[in-house]
């Protein structure tokens, strides 16, 4: 599974706990993160990560083009609720995508062990018939 993780200045270190908790799992996907986020990670859990620009300069962006072809598979996006972000249009339309093209979404730590969980059991395996692959790709 392709897998984007995201986090707002305040919750980073929030996201560095999640991942490393989960390493066991994220390590068996691909990552993608923004910058400052997969720097941190890599920093913290060795994984490697693809990383994009950070947020506010285009890094949201970035992600969402890779949901519009449909190429991510999951988004975990730490948003700090209390705290205004510049970039903010970038992350609503972030949203708007993953809604369009079916793409889970936790933008907490509680929906994101959901996601995680399920993803360890195999209830995401329907994401690769909406990436067009067969079973024995």
């Amino acid at each position: 599974m392709e897998i984007a993780l995201i986090a707002h200045d305040k919750k980073k270190d929030d996201m560095i706990r999640f991942v490393t908790a989960y390493r066991n799992i994220f390590g068996h996907h691909q990552l993608y993160a923004t910058g400052t986020t997969g720097k941190r990670i890599t920093e913290a859990t060795k994984l490697p990560v693809v990383r994009f620009q950070s947020g506010p300069y285009g890094g949201d962006q970035e992600i969402g083009a890779l949901i519009a072809k449909n190429k991510l598979d999951m988004v975990i996006f730490f948003r700090d609720p209390l705290t205004a972000q510049p970039h903010e249009p970038d992350v609503s339309a972030l949203m708007r995508l993953c809604d369009v093209y079916s793409v889970p979404l936790a933008t907490n730590m509680g929906t994101a062990e959901v996601l995680i969980r399920g993803l360890e059991k195999g209830d995401l395996d329907w994401r690769s018939i909406a990436r067009g692959e067969t079973k024995d790709e």
